[in-house]
């Protein structure tokens, strides 16, 4: 997919001079700079979960030993 982002021109001279000293186009060096960023920042699944139950209105103690009331 494409995309129009602005970036100074001071950044756009660095960004071309290491694209050219690394070989690659400026383009890879953004996906590559994409890449790490949401590697380094994304939450991990854990905690993307926490709180959830919260949600939910009953003490998760109650739920379970009322689920495993249904096995009697």
């Amino acid at each position: 997919m494409r995309t129009i982002i602005e970036i100074p021109d001071k950044q756009l001279l660095e960004l071309t001079q290491f694209a050219a000293e690394k070989q690659v186009s400026r383009a890879e060096l953004i996906r590559r700079a994409i890449a790490e960023y949401l590697q380094r920042y994304a939450s991990p699944i854990e905690d993307k979960a926490f709180g959830l139950w919260a949600q939910r209105g009953e003490d998760g103690l109650v739920y379970q030993e009322r689920l495993r009331g249904e096995w009697d």
